[in-house]
């Protein structure tokens, strides 16, 4: 989880910043349909939940299946019941990414049409026997920003990146920049599979349903200066961010599908709760113990401190935890 994010004199930030006049606040949650919810996104639900009902605004979910071959059959529907069963309830109707292509391909289009976004016909073996390695991968040599060389077809679609750093507040770490260009490089925006990418999808998504705060996990803290990129080039406001600590097992790994996981048990859903609730530094008093969600949660919303978030990456968690 290590970041070239560099940080900037920290100023008065613990507060979300006020929304324009008339516009109702909203935060959103927004899971990837590859399996059952965990403790690690327990953590980022009711963090976004929380900071979104302490101050009255709107809380949102998204589905986020743009990548249909890791969505699992039925995945979705039970992420839905068990935010129910922890009391986490939204507003407004559910938003799915695969039913939102239209506006992906249309944005993407104007893209290309402004210059910001040109085809890739490289392959990853290709670009690995050129490119270095950035933050997060190999970064795009460039080989195609002139146009895809004679006789080869396009396969991706990426973001031409100009240098210059991204500087933002997060709402836990503080200031932060990150030059994009140095350290990401050109970005895909769609895939050689077809498949859009999250970053230009989650850009649009948070604009279009008025998104005003997003609160997730530090693992996508990296992202952050990619999509107030977008922001900027397709004219979308940009939200306010907070991004609290990502839980891992003793190994270090981000608690997943694949490092096999608990999935969350509404049986014990209140001793979850007050687990999740220790683990974004909040105080929960003894007496809660036994409470239901409910209760919970009413404690949480009216004692909400993103000042006592850690100001951490990832803290280990117990393996019992679920």
């Amino acid at each position: 989880m290590a970041t070239r994010l560099h940080s900037l004199p920290m100023a008065d930030h613990t507060a979300p910043a006020p929304a324009a006049s008339g516009v109702t606040p909203r935060g959103r949650f927004a899971p990837s349909p590859t399996g059952p919810l965990h403790f690690g996104s327990l953590v980022s639900a009711l963090a976004s939940y929380l900071d979104a009902r302490s101050r009255g605004a709107q809380w949102l979910v998204r589905i986020e299946d743009l990548d249909q071959p890791r969505a699992r059959p039925g995945a979705a529907a039970g992420i839905l019941r068990t935010l129910q069963a922890f009391g986490l309830d939204w507003d407004q109707s559910v938003r799915y990414q695969s039913k939102e292509q239209e506006r992906y391909a249309a944005a993407l289009a104007r893209m290309i049409r402004a210059g910001h976004a040109y085809a890739c016909g490289c392959s990853r073996s290709e670009i690995a026997r050129t490119a270095r390695r950035g933050i997060e991968g190999l970064i795009y040599p460039g080989t195609c920003r002139q146009g895809v060389a004679a006789g080869r077809a396009p396969r991706a679609f990426r973001l031409r990146v100009t240098a210059g750093e991204i500087a933002f507040q997060d709402a836990v770490f503080g200031a932060l920049r990150q030059d994009v260009a140095a350290e990401i490089g050109d970005f895909v925006l769609k895939r050689a599979d077809g498949i859009f990418a999250y970053q230009l999808a989650v850009v649009l998504d948070d604009a279009d349903q008025s998104i005003s705060e997003v609160v997730r996990g530090a693992d996508l803290l990296d992202s952050t200066a990619r999509q107030m990129l977008l922001q900027r080039l397709l004219g979308l406001p940009a939200p306010a961010y907070l991004h609290v600590p990502v839980a891992v097992n003793a190994a270090g790994a981000k608690l997943s599908k694949t490092t096999l996981a608990r999935p969350l048990d509404p049986l014990r859903a209140g001793a979850t709760l007050l687990a999740a609730l220790r683990f974004l530094g909040q105080c929960p008093p003894p007496e809660l113990a036994g409470a239901s969600a409910t209760e919970i949660l009413c404690w949480g919303i009216a004692h909400w401190d993103r000042g006592a978030i850690p100001r951490r990456r990832a803290i280990a968690v117990q393996s019992d935890v679920g």
